[in-house]
């Protein structure tokens, strides 16, 4: 199956319902764990050679294109495993992360889309938000941050603000990793069992899986009103953590092979400067 292929069955099309996607599911993939590491170490190599190819036309000015990976997920989803295992896996130099935090007292001040219009990935970059401004329509919404009106406003601002950015040449890839309650909380466990662990356990996640249904709720309505033809919306399975990587991987090479990004042409005599360095 294409990467193209992937693409097209997880995206959110018309009629979509989040509450018919088995999170243990593969969609579009018949192999089992080991098949899908052997996968995913073999499209790194295509993953490395486009992300190079990217960055090299950027810094020759041949081409203004860029990749901005969102990645949208209840707590313990595997966002964290999927910036080290797939973009990870490729050249840093190229790559721009930003993990939204709660703004702060100055962007509060600001517009909720000022800080996400600053930290957009330039040229030949691969830009990652681990989180992003859909928090601002999740968490907006579910614990009531700001009014009907309000939330109803941004969602109108939101697809404006995707429309300019694609416009402009990035290439924008919304994943969303869908875990069930059961494989969370398993998660969670895990993370209080384990000493080394420890770090990465918020007692604010249990709160939040009180909500898990608002949460849901949320982000139907999220897909619903943002999916579009410019920005779409992808849901990955993400109980099974090797399919839900594999499956990213699969997104950015769809979005970097619609790119098709090329090795720059020398702009200087390659056979003078051959014999030149022969003679040094």
């Amino acid at each position: 199956m294409t990467a193209h292929e992937w693409a097209k069955i997880l995206r959110v099309g018309e009629g979509f319902q989040l509450s018919e996607v088995d999170p243990r599911s593969t969609p579009g993939y018949s192999g089992v764990k080991a098949d899908g590491k052997r996968d995913l170490q073999v499209g790194l190599d295509e993953l490395n050679e486009l992300q190079e190819r990217l960055f090299a036309e950027s810094r020759v000015g041949v081409a203004q294109d860029s990749v901005l990976l969102i990645l949208q997920a209840m707590d313990s989803a595997g966002k964290g495993g999927i910036v080290r295992h797939v973009v990870g896996g490729v050249d840093p130099q190229g790559v721009a992360l930003t993990a939204f935090k709660a703004p702060t007292e100055e962007e509060r001040r600001h517009d909720f889309l000022w800080r996400i219009e600053r930290r957009l990935p330039e040229p030949g970059f691969i830009g990652v938000f681990d989180r992003s401004h859909y928090e601002d329509v999740l968490i907006g919404r579910v614990r009531s941050l700001a009014s009907a009106e309000e939330i109803e406003r941004r969602y109108d601002a939101i697809n404006a603000f995707e429309a300019e950015v694609a416009a402009a040449g990035t290439r924008i890839v919304k994943v969303m990793l869908h875990i069930s309650p059961e494989e969370q909380k398993a998660r969670l466990m895990e993370r209080l069992e384990r000493p080394d662990k420890h770090w990465k356990y918020n007692p604010g996640d249990v709160d939040e899986r009180m909500l898990w249904d608002q949460y849901m709720a949320a982000y139907q309505t999220v897909f619903e009103r943002t999916s579009t033809a410019q920005a779409p919306w992808h849901v990955v399975p993400a109980d099974h953590k090797w399919f839900a990587r594999l499956a990213v991987q699969e997104l950015l090479l769809d979005a970097l092979q619609q790119i098709d990004p090329q090795w720059p042409a020398a702009d200087f005599d390659v056979e003078a400067e051959k014999k030149r360095l022969a003679a040094s």
